[in-house]
């Protein structure tokens, strides 16, 4: 079960560390860290239940930007 209550992590400095982690970088090298931080997060928590749980949250309220390929022919 993913844990979604607070925590006793200082939040701000976390947001912090976070900034500092993708300061100076262009924004495809930023996509890279994120992509590679969830890699590393993901093994470290090793629960696919608790980890797709997590990506259906962090969906929640995203937009799609494209929209999914019409399978009927004109």
């Amino acid at each position: 079960m993913l844990n979604t209550e607070p925590t006793g992590l200082r939040y701000d400095d976390m947001y912090e560390s976070l900034i500092a982690a993708h300061r100076g970088l262009t924004q495809e090298q930023s996509h890279l860290v994120n992509a590679r931080l969830v890699l590393l997060l993901s093994n470290h928590i090793s629960d696919l239940g608790v980890l797709t749980q997590a990506f259906e949250i962090a969906r929640q309220g995203v937009a799609c930007e494209r929209p999914e390929p019409s399978t009927s022919q004109p």
